[in-house]
């Protein structure tokens, strides 16, 4: 007896619909995900009583931002508005000590620019008690 051989077809897998399935759900999970960008601080803040901290006002270096843009370091006016320069008085009314607090009195109309240069002369210098002054408001 002689038996027919059959005809073997090539097996294929066609990966059309599996490659469909699988972008169907990635752009599923795309699309449903959402995206949290935080731009704001988490800042846990202590409490304050009515009465201020007393501090030896002598120990304090205070840095005035005028409106025209010049420093006056405890007083004395720098010569120009560079970085360079503020650091140098910065660590002259200091004479090293780090632990001095920085009181920071800006003009309404100061730049911010000259406010963050403060803010990098007392970071190179490792200074890190700093404080801002604000007029109090006065109520109607």
């Amino acid at each position: 007896m002689k038996f027919r051989r059959q005809k073997i077809d090539d097996v294929q897998v066609n990966l059309t619909p599996l490659i469909d399935v699988v972008f169907l759900l990635l752009i599923f999970f795309m699309v449903s995900t959402t995206f949290n960008q935080s731009t704001e601080l988490t800042i846990d803040l202590p409490t304050a009583t009515s009465n201020a901290p007393s501090s030896d006002v002598s120990q304090n270096i205070e840095l005035v931002v005028t409106a025209d843009g010049q420093y006056v370091i405890n007083g004395q006016t720098l010569i120009n508005e560079r970085v360079e320069t503020l650091i140098q008085g910065l660590r002259e009314i200091s004479q090293g000590d780090n632990t001095r607090p920085l009181i920071i009195t800006a003009d309404a109309k100061a730049s911010y620019d000259m406010v963050l240069r403060v803010y990098d002369a007392a970071a190179s210098l490792g200074i890190t008690k700093l404080a801002h002054t604000a007029k109090q408001e006065q109520s109607e």
